[in-house]
């Protein structure tokens, strides 16, 4: 599967600087703990943690108030220690109130800009599925760091 709005050159995401494994672009690295949280319930636990992550470091894919609206959500959720059903809510409270959160402009038409992260989906996906719950408990630590907010 490939996402037309990630840009892989020479074997690295332009936003996250991922390298690719095994062929895959980030994206196609992101869709593999997708499938394995769906063998482990408490790996499903983490689902807002691994999409949020991935989300953060491609912001080209989100409207300006869509992006600061994940933003905020995250700190929020890391900083208070929310429980999954409050965030959820949250979710639903904060979304609410954009127009529009994904970036309605065609892939060739986005700015990106390359950030360094401290770990990427490359680290989860490399680090395999008996490692992914260990491995996004860390990035999610990474990502709040990096994010300096």
């Amino acid at each position: 599967m490939v996402d037309n709005n990630i840009v892989m050159e020479s074997e690295k995401c332009i936003e996250c600087g991922a390298s690719e494994i095994d062929g895959y672009s980030c994206f196609e690295m992101f869709q593999f703990p997708l499938v394995w949280e769906h063998n482990d319930p408490q790996l499903y636990d983490l689902h807002f943690w691994l999409v949020s992550c991935y989300m953060i470091q491609h912001p080209s894919n989100y409207t300006k108030d869509g992006y600061e609206t994940m933003i905020n959500l995250f700190i929020g959720a890391y900083d208070n220690k929310w429980d999954i059903d409050y965030i959820l809510r949250k979710n639903k409270e904060l979304v609410s109130n954009v127009t529009k959160i994904t970036n309605p402009l065609p892939s060739n038409e986005r700015k990106r800009v390359f950030r360094r992260w401290a770990m990427t989906i490359e680290n989860i996906y490399s680090g395999g599925e008996n490692n992914a719950i260990n491995n996004i408990n860390l990035w999610k630590e990474t990502i709040r760091k990096d994010i300096k907010i």
